[in-house]
């Protein structure tokens, strides 16, 4: 992920002002200029490598703080696929069809999924566009739980763009773009 100035400019600010310095003042305690820490937050440059964990001191934070301008660091658990989301939804489905819709065990395994969704999953498995819902859904948990997925092969198991382009914008915003 590449540095974003800007962003990095604004941490520091906000950290600055969060421990009620002035850029005098954090420049005093770092030993360069206030106008060294004003480029910094109005993101013109970065601090040095050799000030960075004297300035994350400060504030009491991390440097990875600083450096990602105050989004959480995303370390993944593993890589998932896609496919597999969708042949688990799918598999759902087919349990419907091998037990009967009526079967307590499937019934009651709907309405507890139904229950805890706040919709109704029986209807959204038989049809095609809502069942892709569900697979996004189940990709877009996992990417918000620490797994990658590989996009080009996310690609290929949507028909419909919609459902492409919400799991793409969270992918983007975990890092995966």
């Amino acid at each position: 992920m590449p540095i974003n100035t800007t962003k990095v400019g604004a941490q520091i600010a906000a950290l600055r002002k969060s421990k009620n310095l002035t850029q005098s003042e954090l420049g005093e305690r770092l030993q360069i200029s206030f106008q060294a820490i004003s480029k910094w937050e109005r993101g013109e440059t970065l601090p040095d490598t050799a000030i960075l964990t004297d300035l994350a001191a400060v504030p009491e934070t991390t440097v990875d703080n600083i450096l990602l301008g105050g989004e959480k660091a995303v370390s993944f658990k593993g890589k998932l696929a896609a496919k597999d989301m969708r042949d688990g939804v799918d598999a759902l489905r087919r349990v419907g069809f091998l037990l009967g819709a009526q079967n307590p065990i499937y019934r009651y395994a709907i309405e507890g999924i139904s229950g805890r969704m706040n919709t109704d999953i029986a209807a959204m498995l038989d049809d095609d566009f809502l069942r892709e819902c569900l697979v996004a859904e189940a990709i877009i948990q996992n990417i918000t739980s620490g797994y990658y997925f590989d996009m080009t092969e996310v690609r290929g198991v949507f028909r419909h763009e919609k459902w492409y382009n919400t799991v793409r914008e969270y992918a983007a915003r975990y890092g995966m773009a």
